[in-house]
């Protein structure tokens, strides 16, 4: 399964509702403290619900909601890349189409509310037959769907498997059903159970963090080798021998407790009788824990979490390098997504490279999926324009949208931010000219423009006086800044200068296209 679409509503700063579709590889940019990191934290108390990195409380309810008594926090998920079968019932196999939990495009969207940064409501948006006939049948017992059959003589032909019963008594009505879409509430009654079951479908969620702090928590961020650990436990075959070992120590236990309970009701029947074993069942140990203390370290044991973050970053690098020849090789690997706060952090331009080569070859191997944030126009140049979602402030309003491509031939950072923030650097103004110098357009784009003086310093010592157009002269500026004879260029003439190529550009491509 990977996320197709996710919408975020009163969680920080996004107080409407924001739907951003993503890719296998998504990478959100824009300015600091804008609210990347925030699309990023929403889904790990998604999916990890408080027990992740991220643990909700009430300073996450957007400030505005809270004036206005809207203290519900949203988070929204839509699925594709579907399992053909589930199991929700015991051990008998369905689909999410034949249980009606498929939205109107075929996709799994899964609700969460939490009131007050509370606990989560969960519900599942479908098209579901709503004919109080046959409606709310996910919520019934299997007493409840042979009485429906029987009172109404439906043809089932084993009553004995609940979802062949709810199959039945859909087809008995099919004409009627009254398809709508609805939001089925799955975290209450006999439904809980079925919710419990499904969430085994879901990905991983691992959640990688900038660094921000250096404290014994945040090697639970920053270790690859611990997010490994759930990946490692979600395997089905090792997931049933787990629960094989604890089911027969939960025996064991109980033997060695009935035991002593009848020794003691020798002695005395009263304590005897006053007490019972307290066993936890299987199904709810947390095999993670008994890992919790994996780490990489160094000669000295120094873990991970202790080291410089340049060594950090190193180690985590090649972790999702090694990720790909894995995953490559693994045919039924668990569905992944890894987020990656600023990945760029600490390392130098080589090994930004290098390491969003290896995401995006990651993103493209079965059942994994990679969501960044990032500042560095190194990475975003090694992406493609569908890769990039643009996060700014619109009427002070959030948006997130698609990248569309424009003027570079490939997707520049400094575009990216001179599009969404009118944000004008010297980085862009060389970018530009770079491109029209490197198209053979220079002349044709300077043919014409007025020009200033510009005072140029010859290796004679000879200074010589030339009148060109202004953007050579900030050109000449940029490059020479030894060059003090001249006056800097000013904030308005460098942008004019970017409008004016950006112009220039624009009607070559329409002319070319």
């Amino acid at each position: 399964m990977k996320i197709q679409k996710i919408s975020i509503k009163n969680f920080r700063g996004y107080k409407d509702e924001i739907n951003v579709e993503l890719d296998n590889l998504t990478a959100f940019v824009g300015k600091n403290d804008i609210g990347k990191s925030s699309v990023l934290e929403a889904l790990d108390v998604f999916f990890n619900d408080n027990k992740g990195v991220i643990k909700l409380d009430k300073d996450d309810i957007n400030v505005d909601s809270k004036r206005n008594q809207n203290n519900d926090i949203c988070i929204t998920v839509c699925f594709s890349e579907l399992p053909s079968e589930i199991i929700i019932d015991s051990t008998n196999k369905t689909s999410l189409k034949n249980e009606y939990l498929l939205n109107q495009d075929e996709k799994l969207e899964i609700i969460k509310r939490y009131p007050n940064a509370g606990g989560a409501k969960t519900y599942i948006k479908a098209l579901h037959p709503t004919n109080s006939n046959c409606n709310n049948l996910l919520q019934k017992k299997d007493s409840e769907l042979r009485k429906i059959i029987e009172e109404n003589s439906i043809l089932c032909t084993n009553k004995s498997i609940n979802a062949e019963m709810r199959s039945a008594i859909w087809k008995h009505y099919e004409q009627d059903l009254n398809l709508q879409l609805t939001e089925i509430d799955i975290t209450k009654g006999d439904t809980k159970s079925i919710w419990e079951k499904l969430q085994k479908y879901l990905p991983l969620y691992s959640l990688f963090q900038s660094d921000r702090k250096n404290s014994d928590g945040d090697s639970e961020v920053q270790d690859p080798l611990k997010e490994a650990v759930k990946e490692i436990l979600k395997d089905e075959t090792l997931q049933n021998t787990l629960t094989e070992v604890a089911s027969t120590v939960e025996k064991k236990l109980k033997e060695v407790s009935k035991r002593t309970l009848k020794k003691l009701q020798e002695m005395n029947p009263e304590i005897a009788n006053s007490l019972n074993p307290i066993i936890p069942a299987a199904n709810s140990l947390k095999w993670s824990d008994v890992f919790k203390n994996v780490s990489i370290a160094g000669d000295e044991n120094i873990p991970i979490n202790k080291r410089g973050s340049g060594s950090k970053r190193l180690i985590l690098l090649n972790f999702f390098r090694a990720e790909v020849e894995r995953r490559q090789e693994e045919i039924n690997a668990p569905s992944v997504i890894y987020a990656i706060e600023e990945p760029e952090t600490s390392q130098h331009t080589e090994n930004q490279k290098k390491l969003t080569r290896a995401l995006l070859s990651l993103a493209e191997t079965n059942n994994s999926q990679v969501i960044i944030t990032t500042h560095s126009a190194n990475i975003v140049k090694v992406l493609g324009f569908e890769n990039i979602r643009l996060v700014q402030t619109k009427d002070n309003h959030k948006i997130i949208c698609k990248l569309v491509k424009n003027l570079m031939p490939y997707p520049s950072l400094n575009e990216v931010n001179y599009s969404a923030f009118s944000e004008v650097s010297e980085e862009y103004h060389n970018e530009l000219f770079g491109y029209i110098e490197e198209q053979g357009w220079l002349e044709d784009f300077l043919k014409g423009k007025s020009t200033v003086q510009y005072q140029r310093k010859c290796n004679s010592g000879i200074t010589k006086n030339e009148l060109i157009p202004m953007t050579k002269y900030i050109r000449h500026q940029i490059h020479h800044p030894e060059n003090k004879l001249n006056n800097p260029f000013t904030e308005e003439q460098l942008k004019q200068s970017i409008e004016d190529m950006r112009d220039f550009i624009n009607s070559k491509i329409q002319l070319f296209s």
